[in-house]
């Protein structure tokens, strides 16, 4: 693929996220009306709860007056930081975790300076034991990040001398 082809695949996968997260949290705040009826059970081990995360990540807390500013202006640089490693991408599977990664963090942003919080409210369970519950961004970012990892396992392609690189 070319550059302009894993460009392409990295924003449409950073829209991709970034669009159904928004959707999936709209959803839930305005037709479920999440905030009111806190909890509602999906399936045997799936629930959708109602959690307003002030806390960086995976509930930690910070200081109030910074609970929207620290973590807004660390996830726009970090998000800063993987657009140019987006630009430099050679390989497509990057291009996409990296779209993954930038979709997922903005669209946390977004819900940190239109609510002062991130809408949380994907809570799995099962056989007692329970996951901090998450949203869309969140799966999106672990994704994005777990496809980094097994690509960096990948062995690298050595250039053929015969073939100019």
């Amino acid at each position: 693929m070319t550059r302009t082809q894993r460009l392409t695949v990295g924003g449409l996968m950073a829209l991709a996220v970034l669009v159904a997260d928004q959707a999936s949290k709209e959803y839930v705040l305005t037709w479920l009306d999440l905030q009111n009826v806190h909890s509602i059970a999906i399936l045997p081990v799936l629930n959708f709860t109602m959690v307003w995360n002030r806390g960086i990540t995976f509930g930690l807390n910070d200081h109030a007056d910074a609970s929207v500013v620290l973590p807004t202006v660390a996830a726009l640089g970090v998000v800063g930081v993987l657009l140019v490693w987006l630009w430099r991408a050679d390989r497509t599977l990057v291009a996409a975790g990296l779209g993954a990664v930038c979709g997922g963090a903005v669209g946390n942003v977004i819900d940190r300076l239109r609510f002062g919080a991130v809408v949380d409210f994907i809570h799995a369970h099962i056989f007692g034991w329970s996951w901090y519950v998450f949203n869309v961004a969140d799966a999106a970012i672990v994704c994005g990040v777990a496809a980094l990892v097994l690509e960096s396992l990948r062995p690298t392609r050595l250039a053929d001398p015969s073939r100019g690189g």
